[in-house]
């Protein structure tokens, strides 16, 4: 699947340096998008469109968002960025908010720009599978995360089959909840995980610290972390504090994987920063380039 570098290869590199505190970073709002996600529409789906889809399989309550690039065309491949929300709802000091819903998601469009690349966000299901939750996965108290894994394969598997989705470029990105999910969810089990070339977990990182779902343990994650087999990680984070606590634990867990590690250089936990022109976006998107090898302009 995947064909650069050297598998089970660990290293670790800082391509930019981060501030000392978030505090001191600016808000990204203080930058002017050049970037805004198109509108979310039903049942009609297209090249540039973003298209709310519920599947017949599962019940109305149920759904996923796909987004095809503006070059999209039949019978022609490309590689897929699959995304993950944030937890929601979610709101902080700093005007910061996360929804917790599948359209909330941003980070595959501002990677992409909107061009050579299918852009598929993925909902979390509740323990029954009938209904998206906008709170880790599952319900409470056990979080039950199989039906959103399932939903996961189905869905990829899918829509890599019916829009010309290339299956050995399959990027997993995610923000906040979704940044956990990157390992929980998409290195859960020998399945799922052969499904993705990449990574790109933004602000948290499975096993660094424990949460109220079973399975948050270290030990749990290290385990999960085994299933990466030498692939790559762009690693995101508000501050290069987070990284460094995120890079012990990477040590301390034995991960085969090409770790890189980038700070956003703005102090908002939120993934609204990829819709705006920054050093961390342009040197994120020529990483993802050398993945999959596709000129993002």
């Amino acid at each position: 699947m995947f064909k650069l570098g050297i598998f089970f290869l660990t290293t670790f590199c800082y391509l930019l340096p981060g501030a000392l505190s978030r505090a001191a970073d600016p808000d990204f709002r203080s930058i002017k998008a050049d970037l805004k996600v198109p509108p979310l529409v039903e049942e009609k789906i297209g090249p540039g469109i973003r298209t709310k889809i519920r599947c017949a399989q599962y019940q109305n309550e149920i759904y996923h968002v796909l987004y095809l690039p503006k070059d999209w065309k039949p019978h022609k491949n490309f590689p897929v960025i699959v995304e993950y929300s944030g937890n929601g709802p979610y709101h902080d000091r700093n005007g910061d908010i996360s929804t917790g819903l599948v359209e909330g998601s941003k980070l595959g469009y501002g990677l992409s720009g909107g061009v050579g690349y299918i852009w598929l966000c993925l909902p979390y299901l509740n323990s029954k599978g009938t209904e998206n939750v906008r709170k880790w996965w599952g319900d409470a108290p056990n979080y039950d995360p199989i039906p959103t894994i399932e939903y996961c394969k189905r869905t990829v598997k899918g829509v890599c089959h019916k829009f010309g989705g290339d299956q050995e470029r399959i990027i997993l990105c995610g923000f906040s909840r979704g940044a956990i999910a990157c390992n929980f969810i998409g290195l859960y089990d020998d399945e799922i995980s052969k499904l993705w070339a990449g990574f790109i977990p933004f602000s948290h990182y499975d096993g660094v610290r424990k949460w109220v779902y079973p399975g948050s343990d270290r030990v749990s994650a290290s385990k999960r972390m085994s299933r990466l087999a030498g692939r790559p990680q762009l690693i995101l984070s508000e501050s290069l504090k987070s990284n460094q606590l995120t890079k012990k634990y990477i040590k301390s867990s034995a991960g085969n994987g090409q770790f890189t590690f980038m700070e956003t250089g703005f102090r908002n936990h939120n993934d609204e920063w990829i819709l705006r022109p920054s050093h961390t976006r342009k040197a994120a998107r020529s990483w993802l380039e050398k993945i999959v090898s596709v000129p993002i302009h």
